[in-house]
Formats: structure tokens, sequence, C-alpha cells
């Protein structure tokens, strides 16, 4: 049976995000998908899922959802105080909900993105071989008021099983940021390469989900290069000495020197962490 979940609050930046789109970053289409990969397999698993299907991305302040028919949902990554109804619920637990349930957040206690996965994933539009929503692709870009988000409705029954998903939540308190050379990389004067995997960089204000700016400044002597291919995880020096890590909706093509290259693990470390909070490169080989 089809129904519609009720938006009663839309939260602070909550969108429908599964793992993004490939093949057409040559028309300059970003990749999108979500910002912590690893949770949204994580609560679509639990589900038995599709380790893709479309999740909600929930960043920070969360939304108020009501559900008209019965359904299972999981939440993972993030905790952001979820409660079913009034009762509390946990996170990487199968959780029925039956007709009627609000689901609702309230104050965040460890990381900055949750993600709400539900039975047969989110039905949303699928457009370019993905339903992630994308300002210019997508009808929408993030959750509003009244919005109404189509799912399948499926028993909430919870049948025991012995299997698990075990999910290890320590990246979401790490400040290690593991790094790869970037093209430019060599061309930085030793002392400027010291500097960026000695020091600590801080999460400036100027983050979303095409770049986080770190907040210290660096010296930099090196010259814009010609415009060339970009991808999530790729940090840019500016000429003003800013560093930017280009996060899951950043654009396909860049000038600014590429100096390192985050991992995909080091992206979903990043995708969890507020303004304020210190991270520190760790360069691999």
């Amino acid at each position: 049976m089809k129904a519609e979940i009720e938006v009663l609050h839309p939260g602070l930046f909550s969108s429908i995000q599964d793992f993004g789109r490939r093949g057409f970053q040559k028309y300059g289409v970003p990749f999108s998908g979500a910002m912590d990969r690893m949770a949204l397999k994580t609560a679509n698993l639990i589900l038995r899922n599709h380790a893709d299907a479309a999740v909600l991305e929930i960043t920070q302040m969360g939304p108020k959802l009501k559900f008209p028919a019965p359904t299972k949902i999981a939440i993972s990554g993030a905790y952001l105080s979820a409660k079913l109804n009034d009762s509390e619920i946990e996170n990487n637990e199968v959780i029925k909900v039956e007709s009627g349930d609000v689901l609702s957040f309230g104050r965040p206690v460890k990381g900055s993105r949750a993600y709400l996965a539900i039975a047969g994933g989110f039905q949303t539009e699928k457009i370019l071989e993905s339903r992630s929503w994308y300002e210019g692709i997508t009808e929408f870009q993030k959750l509003e008021k009244g919005h109404r988000l189509p799912y399948s409705s499926v028993s909430a029954e919870v049948k025991e099983t012995y299997a698990s998903v075990k999910f290890d939540n320590s990246y979401l308190e790490t400040s290690e940021i593991k790094v790869f050379p970037g093209p430019e990389f060599e061309k930085l004067p030793q002392e400027l390469k010291t500097t960026l995997l000695k020091n600590n960089f801080s999460i400036s204000k100027n983050n979303n989900r095409m770049a986080v700016q770190l907040g210290e400044k660096l010296e930099n002597e090196l010259e814009p290069i010609i415009t060339g291919p970009v991808l999530p995880g790729t940090v840019q020096l500016t000429p003003g000495g800013n560093l930017i890590v280009l996060m899951r909706d950043c654009q396909t093509t860049g000038g600014y020197p590429r100096v390192l290259q985050l991992s995909e693990h080091s992206l979903n470390i990043l995708a969890q962490k507020k303004t304020g909070e210190e991270v520190h490169f760790k360069l691999g080989s």
C-alpha cells in the first residue's frame, strides 16, 4: 500500500539522498548523495533494504514527521535525540511505526547528520538514476512544511533474527582525517606541507553540502591552475590562503590548486563535524 509521510516541521536542513549520481559529471552534474555514506548504508542494511535505497538526511535539527500507515524505520549516523510519539528511540535498531505515529528529534548529542531509512526506501522521483535532491536537478532542495514523502506501507511487526548490523560510531568523535597528496601537493614548499600535516584546523561557519571551509589561513604562494577536474574530498587552497574541502554537492571543475584528497571514510568523518570542531590531516600512502 502506498502512503505519504506528512512533514509537520521541516527541521534545519533535511533532504532525500541515496548514493548519488554517477556518469553525469561530464555534463556538469554533481555527484550529490549522502554526506555520510556509511551511515546511510547502515540504516538501510538494518531494514534489509538495498544499500543505496533513498533515505532522509537530517542535519543537526531534525524534522517532525507523521506516518499515516504502518512501516519500519531505522536511524543511523548522528545522535539527535529521536522520539517516536513521546518515547525515546535508539539509533541502529529496527523501530516499528503504527498509523498516526509522530517522529521528532531534539538536542544534538553526537555528530551532525542522521539518516532516517524506511522499509523499502523513500519512493520520491528518480532523476538521472538517483533520488538525491539537488537544486536545479530535482524539484526540491530541502524539506519544507507540508511536504509529503511517499513510501510503501508494510507491517510494523518486527521479527526476531539472529543477525545484526554492527556499527562503530567512534568516527563521530575522531578528529583524524586521512588524506592523499593532491595533483598540486608537490608544488607546495616543504614548510607549507609540514604545516598542513601538523596543525589542527577548525570547521568554519562556511560549511554546507557543497564545501567545508577551514578556519585558519595559510601562506599561499601558488599560482591558480588551469581549470581541472575536482570531486568530493578534494582540498583546494585559495589565493587568500583558505583551505576548502569539497563535499558531495561540489562542482565538477575548479581553478584552485588541489593540494590534498580525502579518503572516502574521511568524507564520512568530516560530514559529521559541526562549526568550531577541529580536525587534523594524516597523510596516507
